[in-house]
């Protein structure tokens, strides 16, 4: 579970710089953009590694 943890701290880190980029641009603002594709990677890391976790621990 300790990289589930960094990885979800990672999240909440690029999120909240995503929001302070966000400040004042447009959605379409490159620094925006750029933020928003950063956050997007770690949140496929993410998402792969409970699909993975899924297979290895079914449910009961």
């Amino acid at each position: 579970m300790g990289r589930h943890k960094k990885l979800i701290e990672e999240i909440e880190n690029l999120r909240s710089n995503m929001i302070k980029i966000k400040v004042g641009k447009y959605f379409s603002h490159p620094e925006v953009v750029a933020a928003s594709k950063a956050l997007d990677t770690v949140l496929d890391k993410y998402q792969v590694m409970i699909e993975v976790d899924k297979k290895l621990f079914p449910p009961s």
